[in-house]
């Protein structure tokens, strides 16, 4: 019997909406997983949310939420996201769940007895954004490499654990299991960072600082390292120490990560494991960046791609062979619109469709709609090898996924259904059928090659699970015997003759780029919008607006400006802002004072006309009549808007 698998991602940190970094990450563990489900009987997908730390607590602030109420927000996104995804996980866990917090308790708790946690005053390099201090090695030109920003001088008092005292260790047992950080280059990049000392990790932060954490069960005035919290998830959500689930899958955990977190997974986490007793995981999968214009994704540059926009456009199975064919994982690859068409063109519609299409189509018309039966004594001489084609596809497929090489593993698929296109064209059913003498060879020919469909829908599975009960049913199977399972792959000859055959259907229709160049775009320049609507923005480019309820206290007219007003208002702020807003033409003074507008608060003050505007008044206008904006009941000046 094979061993069970166990596969984790990283669980996603909420101060951001999911995008399409998340979805390859999650997708990928996905397919993996489902793989895995074809060779065993037991396999266990973790996923969730890292929801604590400083981030999250400005995140929050920016919102005007509570941690708890914004951390239950966005963590609700990644939860209805994955499903739409066609995700397959046991389980989604919290790093806010009780039942997590308690074991980062025990762990904490179980190192600090065996003297590898200390207390000592530190003064560092300390940046906000990644929420870790810096060496100045780690520094580029004295800024942080994610945030290009200088890091703040910080000195105070925190607990440390000797990480330092495992180092030895630690490169020891990557040398004796090379494969234990996989692809090769991460490896070799951890082992590049174990040659230099190896400093003792900070893993608190004061709560006169933060308070949003773990509280460290040896001293109540902390709270724990947003990592040394959240890497713990991996055994918490198995029920570390005594849960049953822990014993039969930690012992075969393979983590899938971004290479950005791989210092955390691949220094930090093990040895945190090595020191609370806690045996170290099979692999660390490390894949790299999907890369918008030559550049990572990222909000302030506003190339994040929002995935179900993708999915919504072009399809979901569709969506998700794109991104386990055209990344090489360990690999950068490039999101390109155009590419992920070419892609659903050439492979899935001309290759794939094309083929179901063409195979199906003359069952119906030669055979009734019905899988012909075979004559065994002529069978080898026109099968051509396409059994052992098969078995070496098959081989071939499981031997690339087990070492997560995607895009190899879809690569022999493919060669399999450009070997069955050319059976078609070698043997030439359409010149069998028109002579009743060669009846018994159309029938091995038609036969042979719906039990290459057959094997090819088991293993586009893991990628395309959609397509593969699809196609199944339309091979007149019905899905429900896991049709997957690799012994069935295997097993030629597996259709039974006379089984019904549904009408055939188009698996992906051809597609063209859309109008505005881009997904994400989506339906906005319908018929009928004057001016049509300005480009799509993300819901984090929105909240960046900061709208506040404000009343007006007084309206005056500029001299020399026929179309601006001067208005004072009053924001909740203990002081009364001036804007000026061009709304002469449509409004008198008269009629705005003691209206309760609203207004873009944290727009940069400018002057007009000689007068300091510190916000912008939001109103409707056509260009002959404008229309302010005004709230229907009182509210208090100062309200957020959203």
């Amino acid at each position: 019997m094979t061993e069970p698998f166990y596969v984790t991602t990283p669980i996603y940190y909420v101060n951001a909406r999911p995008h399409l970094g998340h979805a390859y990450t999650t997708i990928a563990a996905d397919v993996i997983k489902r793989f895995y489900t074809m060779i065993t009987t037991e396999t266990f997908f973790l996923t969730g949310t890292d929801e604590h730390g400083d981030k999250i607590m400005r995140a929050a602030r920016a919102e005007g939420l509570s941690p708890r109420a914004y951390v239950d927000k966005i963590s609700d996104l990644f939860r209805q996201l994955w499903p739409q995804l066609n995700i397959s996980n046991d389980y989604f866990i919290r790093t806010t769940d009780p039942k997590h917090i308690a074991v980062v308790e025990k762990v904490l708790q179980k190192i600090y007895d065996k003297g590898d946690i200390y207390f000592s005053e530190y003064e560092g390099k300390y940046c906000f954004g990644c929420e870790r201090f810096y060496t100045e090695k780690e520094l580029v030109d004295g800024k942080c490499p994610d945030h290009q920003t200088e890091p703040e001088v910080i000195r105070e008092s925190n607990y440390f654990f000797k990480m330092s005292k495992y180092q030895q260790w630690w490169t020891d047992y990557i040398n004796r299991h090379p494969d234990v950080i996989r692809p090769e280059r991460y490896r070799n990049e951890v082992l590049a960072f174990l040659r230099e000392p190896l400093e003792d990790l900070c893993i608190s932060r004061p709560k006169s600082r933060i308070k949003w954490g773990i509280t460290l069960p040896f001293d109540q005035d902390y709270v724990t390292y947003v990592w040394f919290d959240a890497l713990i998830n991996y055994v918490s959500a198995l029920g570390y120490p005594d849960g049953g689930l822990f014993k039969k899958f930690w012992p075969v955990a393979q983590h899938i990560v971004a290479k950005d977190i791989l210092k955390p997974h691949g220094i930090y986490w093990p040895i945190m494991l090595k020191a609370a007793g806690i045996p170290i995981y099979r692999h660390l999968n490390v894949h790299g960046y999907w890369n918008v214009d030559n550049s990572k994704m990222s909000k302030s540059l506003g190339n994040v791609i929002e995935p179900l926009q993708l999915k919504n456009v072009y399809g979901l199975d569709a969506f998700r062979y794109f991104l386990t064919r055209d990344m090489v994982f360990g690999l950068d690859a490039s999101f390109n619109e155009e590419a992920l068409v070419n892609r659903i063109n050439s492979d899935l519609a001309n290759d794939l469709g094309n083929l179901f299409s063409r195979v199906l189509t003359m069952a119906h018309k030669y055979f009734q709609s019905t899988v012909p039966a075979i004559d065994s004594n002529i069978e080898e001489e026109l099968s051509l090898g396409l059994s052992q084609d098969a078995i070496q596809t098959i081989d071939a497929f499981a031997a690339n996924m087990e070492v997560f090489a995607f895009h190899k593993a879809l690569q022999a698929v493919w060669e399999f259904i450009n070997r069955l296109n050319k059976y078609i064209d070698v043997t030439a059913p359409w010149v069998l059928a028109k002579n009743k003498s060669s009846r018994k060879q159309l029938e091995v020919v038609i036969y042979n090659l719906l039990e290459g469909l057959r094997v090819i829908s088991g293993l586009i599975y893991p990628v395309m699970p959609d397509t593969a009960a699809s196609m199944q049913k339309h091979l007149g199977l019905d899905g429900k015997d896991e049709f997957y399972k690799m012994e069935k792959l295997k097993a030629w000859k597996s259709l039974l003759p006379g089984t019904r055959l549904p009408k055939t259907i188009a698996l992906f229709p051809r597609v063209e780029m859309p109008e505005m160049g881009e997904a994400n775009q989506g339906e906005r320049n319908k018929p009928g919008l004057n001016p049509p609507l300005g480009k799509e923005i993300t819901i984090d480019q929105f909240t960046a607006v900061d709208l506040r309820v404000a009343t007006v206290i007084k309206a005056e007219p500029i001299p020399r400006a026929k179309k601006l007003l001067k208005l004072e208002i009053d924001m909740g702020e203990g002081r009364h802002r001036t804007i000026v807003s061009g709304i002469a033409a449509s409004h008198s003074p008269a009629d705005l004072i003691g209206k309760q507008v609203i207004v873009v608060a944290n727009l940069k003050p400018a002057k007009l006309m000689g007068v300091l505007s510190e916000g912008m008044l939001l109103a409707a206008g056509d260009g002959k009549q404008t229309t302010v904006a005004v709230l229907d009941k009182k509210t208090a000046p100062g309200t957020k808007v959203s």
